[in-house]
């Protein structure tokens, strides 16, 4: 498997499993779910992590098609560089640490923002280096 794939399932796979903290949160917040609350959905506040760890999660998914698109069409078209193979790293790595800042509340530095801008900078490298192999 190219290491470019291997990234985006990585990338894919950490998606996937951010909504677990978020259901983690409603439970200890709000109990287990009835009948009722798929009726009509609770309200009540629930702890600012549990609100981080949900804007992580659809964070990490409104981010995912369009690396998930660069990196397939890149591999349908055969490209493979030392370049792409580092964004692709990059970008997961970026990611996963976006997540795990977002989701702590840790905000010295402005960490979360570094890091997702960090993934956004290799994500386009990536289509700048493709875009460049479709010109």
């Amino acid at each position: 498997m190219k290491s470019e794939l291997l990234y985006l399932l990585l990338t894919a796979i950490l998606t996937s499993l951010l909504w677990i903290p978020v259901v983690i949160g409603y439970v200890t917040a709000r109990g287990t779910l009835t009948a009722e609350n798929y009726r009509v959905a609770p309200t009540s506040a629930l702890p600012a992590w549990v609100n981080r760890a949900n804007r992580a999660h659809l964070n990490a998914v409104e981010n995912l098609a369009p690396f998930a698109a660069v990196v397939l069409i890149a591999y349908a078209v055969g490209l493979s560089t030392s370049t792409t193979q580092a964004c692709a790293a990059v970008y997961f790595y970026a990611r996963l640490v976006h997540a795990v800042i977002h989701i702590s509340g840790f905000g010295l530095l402005m960490a979360r923002t570094v890091a997702f801008t960090v993934a956004w900078v290799a994500f386009m490298i990536y289509a700048v280096v493709l875009l460049q192999r479709a010109m």
